[in-house]
């Protein structure tokens, strides 16, 4: 029994059933809530079972909950058909087709565009249900064995992607009872450049709060070189097994990533530490100080000898994959697939693209062949909390790691400096680049500054040139084109990082095929 609904193992998981007890009217109102924060626009849910078995009950609990009202009048729609509701977010339809003879008469009631973007309850679907749409929700309500009648089982069935959405809602159910999160509220969270993760912050009565990170298993996608999809290649988390194992080591190190209270793996769950929201950053831009941190927390990072391999879970590892070149090749690739057609609006020949990727390979080559450290990847202002109530680099917490990689130690220290989302003034930078060198330097003294200098200009010409294909493809693909206010700040990264005699080469490919970018490269300072 939990929070009153005793939860039962599905028989098969193919029908995505769930099996809930309700002992009495209070479980069902608790049922209702847990329901409600499922459901979305455009969704049907259809509740069966013979007179009497709570349909209309169950039916009017989920509209008062989605009306915010607790006292809203919901009358049975057996004669009225349909009942329209104010929802605090969609409008809500309760519908009873017991009176119906088929699926044709809804064409007259109106149904489609009364349901097209509302959350719609249908009672009696049997009577029309080959003209609902067959991706729903089933809930068969029935007599709870030994119960004198009081007692209600819910046999929940999802079909189509509601299939995932039930056994989605189930584990979350387990995780949070689990770890003591049952009665939380959960509020939605802004959502990020990912198409697979986001975040709900979960708000206890007491206040105290943690996030739930959904992160199911990427799907394979389509093979784009040598067999291979472009996340394997780019060597992206397929499964949350990354982030935990990157989690445990960063706090094992004693850095502030967020504690994980519970998980399941296999759907894709974390309930993790709220670090909170104050950043790094603020209406000016960097914060000097915390930047300062931000950095010295990568040079205490890379100044240890840091483990390939991770645990996850008892018998489950988590090798961190190299950045190697085929990894560092398709993301400057980026720009050529969705920046240069979409932003630019140019085609580039085959032989132009040859000579990008060679002389990105030639450039490469020399950071490959230096030693490797943990490249977490996403390491900027959007995924650093500044922890005041911590003690020295401790106040710097960092989530959004689960991509880590082993790779050069610059890459990350150019992701702070260079951030994508904020201006880093170039005296910013460099002095922070100096101040990462004097911290490496204190604990190495044959940590070699020239070397990380190049490889600092080059990491960053290679971050800023993928960037610019990432935000041209989630305008692109992904409609989402406020990402492309950040193009000029990226474009004059790019070309600070062009000025460095390290990449020399491809600067001349730049301005002959990219000219429209090199007229900055006067009025900013080189990279030095």
């Amino acid at each position: 029994m939990v929070n009153g609904l005793a939860l039962m193992p599905e028989q098969d998981l193919m029908q995505a059933a769930w099996i809930v007890t309700l002992p009495d009217h209070q479980s069902t109102e608790r049922f209702a809530r847990i329901l409600a924060e499922e459901l979305k626009p455009g969704d049907l849910v259809t509740l069966s079972g013979g007179l009497g078995a709570g349909k209309t009950t169950l039916a009017r609990a989920l509209v008062r909950t989605l009306a915010g009202d607790p006292e809203l009048e919901v009358p049975s729609p057996t004669f009225t058909l349909m009942q329209v509701y104010d929802g605090q977010r969609p409008p809500i339809v309760h519908a009873d087709f017991y009176r119906l003879s088929g699926g044709y008469e809804l064409t007259e009631l109106g149904w489609d565009e009364m349901t097209e973007n509302a959350i719609a309850l249908v009672e009696w679907p049997e009577r029309a249900d080959d003209a609902l749409n067959p991706e729903h929700l089933d809930i068969r309500l029935d007599f709870a064995p030994g119960s004198q009648g009081r007692g209600r089982l819910a046999m929940l069935t999802g079909t189509g992607a509601f299939a995932s959405r039930l056994q989605r809602m189930k584990a979350y159910r387990s995780l949070v009872e689990r770890c003591g999160w049952g009665d939380a509220k959960r509020q939605p969270m802004p959502s990020d450049a990912s198409v697979i993760r986001s975040y709900e912050r979960l708000v206890k009565p007491d206040g105290s709060t943690a996030l739930l990170m959904i992160s199911p298993p990427r799907p394979a996608g389509p093979a784009v070189r040598r067999g291979k999809p472009y996340t394997t290649i780019a060597k992206l988390a397929e499964t949350v097994n990354a982030f935990v194992a990157m989690d445990k080591g960063l706090r094992a190190l004693g850095f502030s990533a967020p504690y994980i209270y519970g998980e399941d793996l296999e759907a894709g769950l974390l309930l993790i530490e709220d670090l909170g929201s104050e950043p790094v950053t603020d209406a000016k831009g960097p914060i000097p100080e915390r930047y300062a941190e931000a950095t010295r927390v990568l040079a205490q990072l890379h100044g240890q000898t840091l483990p390939q391999v991770l645990p996850v879970a008892d018998g489950i590892d988590h090798p961190i994959p190299p950045y190697d070149l085929e990894a560092l090749l398709i993301e400057v690739e980026l720009l050529l697939d969705w920046y240069v057609p979409h932003i630019i609006g140019t085609q580039l020949s085959g032989s132009a693209r040859a000579e990008f990727v060679n002389l990105w390979t030639e450039t490469l080559g020399e950071v490959l062949a230096a030693p490797t450290t943990w490249t977490l990847r996403d390491y900027h202002s959007p995924n650093l909390i500044w922890l005041p109530k911590r003690e020295g680099l401790q106040r710097v917490g960092m989530i959004d790691f689960q991509d880590a990689v082993l790779g050069s130690p610059a890459y990350d220290v150019a992701s702070l400096l260079q951030d994508a989302r904020v201006t880093v003034p170039p005296e910013l930078e460099l002095k922070l680049i100096g101040l990462y060198a004097r911290d490496r330097k204190a604990v190495d003294p044959a940590f070699d500054v020239s070397a990380f200098a190049r490889a600092y200009a080059i990491m960053a010409g290679q971050r800023a040139t993928k960037i610019l294909g990432i935000f041209a493809r989630l305008d692109r693909r992904d409609g989402k084109p406020h990402y492309l206010k950040h193009l000029p700040r990226i474009e004059a990264y790019l070309v600070r990082n062009l000025a460095h005699p390290a990449l020399g080469k491809l600067k001349v490919w730049y301005e002959n095929y990219l000219p429209r970018l090199i007229p900055q490269a006067d009025e900013l300072p080189p990279e030095s």
